[in-house]
């Protein structure tokens, strides 16, 4: 079977995340299956237009905005059984913010992959393209997914796109894996007596001014922040107004053997965001045992943390920064929370993520319908 996906970026990007690692291990699994997996995503900068990673066929072509249109094109000439995208037997097309419309474009059976809708995060584009993506987005998209099979990665989410119109019986919960813990980590001297983490791209809706803000609360503390994004510099600045940058650590993107090696030093993992689908670096920080603190409100952390058992989950940014205190004042109740988290964690794998998601898309090439 011959598997298109379709994402604005991958993982490689810099401003690649979580919806992209989750596409990408999903694709290996099917690739490992013995399929033919194609991931149709935009460039950046020195990125090849084409290469091959863990069986995946990587296209890349446009930017932002362009990768839409040419992804258009592409699936166009391979309706008409030309260039990399002819004889294509199941679309995964991932709606972040905006689908590609590949039911409209490839002609072949379409799986929709929306990790949480975006109605939060639109008014960071402008008054102009936040009013457009969200009617693209909640208006356009169901009408025409209507018929479609849905995958999203938490209850909340679902609930999501049923007020959106989606019928519940079209969407189907496949929540994420988790990588194994890389076998080299490395051990990392302490800095301060208690280590505060955050592990998140650097956009304005992931809200990381809140965990420095907690920097200048919580007494001879540490703030690691691992990631990438365009929000990094006004993070920076904000920290050097806030008189505590030299308590903080931007790591950027770093190997996976030092994520985690800041992950286990952590002895709580900060999630501000304003909204996520799943929430995978709380799982990774699980694994450690670390507890995450983070917001109901966030949506998808709902479902990656339980409330009071293996982390906590605030109604507002003074409960968030009361949550983390009374963590800093009680050790015990932390390592409990922790403890259960690692628990929690074990149940979570990219092979029954890819499992559950072979399933559906064996499904839909054999209904054949689009």
């Amino acid at each position: 079977m011959k598997i298109l996906l379709l994402c604005w970026r991958d993982s490689t990007h810099p401003q690649g995340g979580g919806s992209e690692q989750y596409l990408e291990r999903v694709g290996e699994y099917l690739a490992q299956q013995g399929n033919e997996v194609v991931y149709q995503t935009s460039a950046y900068t020195d990125a090849p237009a084409r290469s091959r990673r863990k069986g995946i066929r990587y296209l890349r072509a446009g930017g932002k905005f362009t990768v839409y249109p040419r992804a258009w094109w592409r699936m166009l000439r391979g309706r008409l059984g030309f260039g990399p995208l002819a004889d294509v037997d199941v679309v995964i097309d991932t709606q972040n913010g905006i689908p590609f419309f590949a039911k409209i474009f490839s002609g072949r059976p379409t799986i929709l992959l929306t990790h949480h809708c975006h109605r939060e995060q639109w008014p960071v584009a402008g008054p102009f393209i936040a009013r457009l993506g969200w009617f693209l987005e909640s208006r356009v998209a169901p009408r025409v997914y209507r018929h479609s099979q849905y995958i999203t990665v938490s209850q909340p989410s679902a609930e999501e796109l049923v007020q959106l119109g989606v019928q519940p019986e079209q969407i189907r919960i496949i929540r994420n894996g988790v990588d194994p813990l890389p076998s080299d980590i490395p051990h990392l001297n302490r800095l301060s007596a208690t280590h505060l983490m955050t592990l998140s791209r650097l956009v304005p809706h992931k809200h990381i001014e809140q965990a420095i803000d907690l920097v200048a609360t919580v007494p001879d503390c540490h703030l690691d922040i691992v990631g990438s994004g365009w929000w990094a510099e006004n993070l920076k600045e904000y920290a050097r107004r806030s008189g505590v940058e030299d308590r903080i650590s931007f790591h950027g993107q770093c190997s996976e053997a030092i994520k985690h090696a800041l992950l286990e030093r952590a002895d709580i993992h900060l999630m501000p965001s304003r909204k996520e689908g799943w929430g995978l670096a709380v799982i990774e920080a699980a694994q450690h045992a670390t507890p995450t603190v983070g917001y109901v409100s966030s949506g998808g952390l709902q479902d990656s943390i339980i409330h009071g058992e293996t982390g906590l989950l605030a109604h507002s940014p003074s409960q968030f920064r009361d949550y983390v205190l009374s963590l800093w004042q009680n050790p015990q109740r932390r390592s409990e929370l922790g403890c259960q988290a690692q628990v929690f964690a074990q149940q979570f794998s990219w092979e029954a993520t890819g499992q559950a998601i072979a399933k559906v898309v064996a499904e839909q090439a054999k209904r054949g319908e689009y």
